[in-house]
């Protein structure tokens, strides 16, 4: 008689459980600076070991048992970071980590610079989104204004106004009446002002 029948209630069916996808952002972006973190830290020892390579003219290298990841965020400011990341838009996520990259290749930061450079293309992407959701707002309300406005300009086109054709005596009209016109340049056109009583 075979046992295995009766172990089978142990075990679990292996479904994934389903991720929102500001969960996925978070553990993309995390993952993105680990790694950062680990490469920056693997290229801080090979700088080092042919530094000390060129001193001493000798290689140990093949001695040294492989060092141990020396630096790691602190939980405050994991807790921080992972706190920002929940608040990147999945469409962000992508861009984010090109710029990331984009910006550990150009400053080669020390290790502990690596999460402080994180920290600002953060905020800079949410600054960004801030922006977008602005314009996008300001967007959203002139189109809704535009189109509840649209009857009273046709209805403010209908009344016209005309300044100069006003039954009130003015200073400057009495004024304007005792001066002779001067004389036109041809250059320029002749402009005269009719009045309609």
């Amino acid at each position: 008689m075979s046992l295995v029948p009766w172990f089978r209630w142990s075990e679990t069916p292996h479904k994934l459980t389903p991720r929102s996808p500001g969960e996925m952002v978070l553990e993309t972006l995390m993952m993105e600076l680990a790694w950062q973190i680990k490469e920056t830290e693997k290229q801080h020892r090979e700088r080092e070991n042919e530094y000390r390579k060129i001193r001493t003219g000798v290689d140990y290298s093949w001695l040294a048992s492989p060092p141990r990841n020396a630096y790691d965020l602190s939980p405050g400011e994991r807790l921080q970071l992972e706190d920002a990341c929940t608040k990147i838009h999945p469409s962000y996520c992508g861009p984010m980590i090109l710029r990331f990259r984009q910006l550990i290749a150009e400053y080669e930061p020390e290790v502990h610079e690596v999460s402080q450079l994180f920290r600002s293309v953060l905020q800079e992407v949410l600054e960004k989104m801030k922006e977008e959701e602005a314009v996008r707002k300001l967007t959203k309300q002139w189109n809704t204004r535009s189109r509840g406005t649209l009857s009273l300009t046709t209805f403010r086109t209908r009344s016209r106004i005309f300044p100069f054709a006003s039954d009130i005596r003015t200073i400057s009209e009495d004024v304007e009446r005792d001066v002779l016109p001067t004389p036109r340049v041809w250059s320029m056109p002749e402009f005269q002002m009719h009045k309609d009583h």
